[in-house]
């Protein structure tokens, strides 16, 4: 059973509702294929081509702030939902999922190897072989210190000046001022 059956909405306006979509409709892998080429090129750019790394993340995500730097490879789907606030800073590797929107605020530190995945999948198998997904966002306050190889999972928010440790998967909101550790992430002490 298709659970997009009956509904007239494109699955692109299925997907930014945060309801289930078909992930092989044409005009989700067009914009796929726009986010990939953007990203390879952003990976490519020389450590010295700053006027150029900032210009193609002002085409590809959503909204960047002042004083963001991104270094590469970095790696998303969509790009336009990622939304990054001023002054913050990403090491190597990130993975942005945005099927749904990811909320990054101002002064956030993130680790290399982090993941941020907004993807659902369903459980039953049906509609998975289908390629029916689902999103949910992602919001990171401000000052947040996301530790190397944290795993942020859908439907998540962070609080404003947490630090999520090393290698934690977070799969439960967080509230502000907090150390969070482990999998599953829990918090270890108060800031």
């Amino acid at each position: 059973m298709d659970p997009t059956d009956g509904d007239r909405r494109s699955q692109r306006e299925r997907m930014l509702a945060g309801d289930p979509y078909d992930a092989s409709d044409p005009e989700l892998q067009n914009e796929s294929h726009r986010a990939i080429a953007l990203t390879e090129r952003y990976n490519r750019t020389s450590v010295g081509d700053l006027q150029e790394r900032a210009r193609i993340l002002r085409e590809l995500l959503g909204a960047v702030g002042e004083g963001v730097e991104i270094r590469p490879p970095f790696h998303c789907d969509y790009g336009y939902q990622i939304h990054i606030g001023s002054r913050t800073f990403v090491n190597f590797n990130l993975v942005a999922l945005d099927m749904a929107t990811i909320t990054i605020g101002d002064d956030v530190q993130i680790g290399p190897n982090v993941q941020l995945v907004t993807a659902t999948h369903p459980v039953d198998p049906r509609p998975r072989r289908a390629k029916i997904e689902g999103c949910k966002p992602i919001s990171i306050g401000d000052n947040v210190w996301l530790g190397a190889g944290a795993i942020v999972c859908p439907g998540v928010s962070i609080g404003e000046n947490t630090v999520i440790g090393a290698g934690a998967v977070v799969v439960r909101d967080q509230p502000a001022n907090v150390v969070a550790v482990g999998n599953p992430a829990r918090v270890v002490r108060r800031l």
